[in-house]
């Protein structure tokens, strides 16, 4: 089986979608992997590395796809990309949000199987290759950082000469992965933190990181695979008005609920950003669909009355060595799954697999 992995080209994209690590693993499994020129660098990763693994390193695009069974890649292919695969190869990539039915019909034409790595069923025997858990890890931490870094104040409580400092508020909205995660680091700087999320069962596990829960009460709110579901519109504004009062008192917000395949939820109101004090950061991870602030743009800085808002993209990418670890391990999961005698398997029928394929 040939592997190929082409370097990303997308914008603020760092990551590489296998490691030498894993490289390493597959050549000894018996595949043959391509190495564009330099695909790994910008994440720590030079060519060195991966000719060590075993990789073959190829000077341009063109020759690290040529004869390719399967290409790995982390954003989804663009127009340009679908011209250059092979006939029937596969792709294993993320596919939303940038994938369009232009591509996909190109795709197609080439008789390109694509697999979306967003897709991974939530089951116990995929959970090493769900990308969205994995890379969520990196967002929440960084979100953190990067509220910290724009406040103007200091998040632990600290006793000096000049007296006393009192710890910043953090409030974290959402206690998936990401939200997890940042109540984790907000905690490890020194902050007081609460959270907050509409499934009864996060309450456990916010409290269990030494945060405080926001109790609103709206009813239940689970959907599917531990997702939240979308909220009534009475739950909403109940969900909307008991957050405003919070935060009116928080320094740092830290927002991560969304719902797959739709719109993220509004959670903060306007109003209840200008109810907030002067100083305050939100840092909104759900900026890339829709945003959970109603005042949040994507990839900005909205300062609102004194309160900075905060619409991050592709932080997985800030941190692309370790992004890039653990999503080459996700990778090298799926890879091995949908492998048998050295040969590319793609079975529609299997849960995993079928679930990933695009279209469903």
């Amino acid at each position: 089986m040939r592997i190929a992995v082409p370097r990303e080209r997308a914008p603020r994209e760092s990551r590489v979608a296998l490691v030498p690590e894993s490289v390493a693993k597959l050549v000894k499994a018996g595949a043959t992997v391509t190495i564009e020129h330099e695909a790994g660098l910008a994440a720590g990763f030079p060519d060195a590395q991966y000719t060590i693994a075993g990789a073959t390193i190829a000077s341009d695009i063109s020759a690290a796809l040529s004869g390719a069974d399967l290409v790995a890649r982390v954003q989804p292919p663009t127009a340009a990309d679908a011209a250059a695969l092979p006939n029937g190869c596969s792709v294993v990539s993320y596919w939303q949000p940038g994938g369009t039915p232009e591509v996909l019909a190109a795709l197609q034409a080439k008789q390109v199987r694509l697999l979306a790595l967003e897709r991974v069923p939530r089951i116990t025997r995929a959970q090493s290759m769900d990308v969205l858990s994995s890379q969520a890890t990196v967002s929440g931490y960084k979100a953190v950082l990067i509220g910290a870094a724009a406040l103007p104040k200091m998040l632990p409580m600290l006793t000096t000469a000049a007296g006393t400092i009192a710890p910043a508020r953090v409030f974290v909205i959402g206690a998936g992965v990401a939200g997890l995660q940042a109540i984790a680091t907000a905690r490890r700087l020194g902050a007081v933190v609460s959270g907050f999320d509409v499934r009864a069962a996060a309450q456990e596990q916010i409290q269990s990181l030494g945060a405080t829960m926001l109790k609103i009460d709206v009813g239940v709110a689970e959907g599917t695979g531990g997702y939240a579901r979308a909220q009534s519109e009475d739950q909403a504004r109940l969900t909307q008005e008991g957050i405003a009062k919070h935060i009116a008192g928080v320094d740092l917000v830290i927002t991560t609920a969304a719902i797959p395949g739709k719109r993220a939820p509004v959670l903060i109101t306007a109003s209840a950003v200008r109810g907030m004090k002067t100083g305050s950061v939100i840092v909104d991870l759900a900026a890339e669909t829709g945003g959970n602030c109603e005042l949040t743009k994507a990839g900005e800085t909205v300062d609102v009355g004194g309160v900075q808002i905060i619409g991050p993209l592709g932080l997985p990418s800030t941190a692309a060595f370790h992004a890039s670890q653990m999503l080459s391990r996700n990778i090298l999961t799926f890879i091995t799954h949908v492998t048998k005698e050295n040969a590319l398997n793609i079975d529609a029928s299997d849960e995993i697999t079928g679930a990933m394929l695009v279209p469903a």
